[in-house]
């Protein structure tokens, strides 16, 4: 395990392959860890590239330094990663992820293009219309969204402090119904939940994204730049999970007009939305095509 040292934290990471190498920075999201890449980040570190899988904040050994806001809000989770490529003197990178890590590779990839040379991201455009959340979706789509909407409150609060190891594994079973995961493989993961910023962490994302509180000045500009939805011009290859239980890809690829640049979607035929621990061939096949 290594540590980077941040202005707002200190962030721990692990690495394969060679640091003289390119860079690919692979990104986990909720409630997931640096554990669903075990499969892709060997490989491709054997592949001839400096993988770096990093935790969250408010995910394993990362912590947040005292008198930070324990904000979960996107443009956080982007400046973590941009200020991780600084602290590791990368200056360009492959980036890939998924759920929150996702949002953090495409921000990065929209905001600042020139820190990125190619992305794979899981669900497609994950970049968040905070203005537009308000608006109701079909009740189909609603009611997916149950959990955002519990943590909304303070029996949320309490819910995920007491029983975080039993609704993260609640949440796996509703989202990747077709992954037949063991109790060991979850455990390995749940480790990373016990930071002790995951409650604040998680809460303060899920209810920013609605409006519902205010996010750290420090990324208010960053915020406003997000708010107008940029496009992404570099090359992306886009996963979805056929099976996905909580954001299933639909008939039309909608999100098609945010990448500007060379673009592909790929949706897996019995993967959820754990997309590169449950298919990791797949995962790695998406980077190495972006890769060239």
């Amino acid at each position: 395990m290594l540590v980077a040292c941040l202005s707002s934290l200190e962030v721990a990471y692990e690495q394969h392959g060679s640091t003289t190498a390119d860079a690919v920075v692979l990104l986990h999201g909720f409630p997931y860890s640096p554990r669903a890449y075990d499969e892709v980040a060997p490989a491709l570190g054997a592949a001839g590239y400096r993988v770096i899988v990093p935790f969250l904040r408010g995910y394993g050994p990362t912590r947040l330094h005292p008198g930070i806001m324990r904000s979960g809000q996107q443009a956080a989770l982007a400046h973590d990663l941009l200020g991780l490529l600084d602290a590791l003197e990368i200056p360009r990178a492959a980036v890939a992820g998924y759920d929150w890590g996702g949002r953090a590779a495409c921000i990065l990839a929209a905001l600042w293009p020139d820190r990125v040379r190619c992305l794979v991201t899981g669900n497609g455009y994950n970049i968040q219309d905070i203005a537009a959340a308000a608006s109701p979706l079909a009740a189909e789509a609603e009611y997916r969204l149950w959990y955002q909407y519990y943590f909304h409150g303070e029996r949320g609060r309490a819910g995920l402090t007491e029983n975080r190891y039993e609704l993260g594994r609640f949440l796996w079973r509703l989202w990747s119904p077709d992954w037949a995961f063991t109790e060991a493989v979850y455990a390995q993961t749940a480790t990373a939940f016990e930071n002790p910023d995951f409650v604040d962490v998680v809460l303060h994302s899920y209810r920013h994204r609605f409006g519902y509180v205010t996010g750290d000045a420090l990324y208010a500009q960053t915020e406003a730049a997000l708010a107008a939805q940029p496009t992404i011009g570099v090359p992306t290859v886009a996963l979805w999970g056929a099976g996905d239980g909580v954001g299933p890809p639909s008939a039309d690829d909608t999100h098609r007009d945010k990448f500007v640049g060379a673009y592909e979607r790929r949706v897996l035929p019995g993967v959820g939305h754990n997309i590169p621990q449950e298919a990791p061939d797949a995962f790695l096949a998406a980077l190495l095509t972006v890769l060239g």
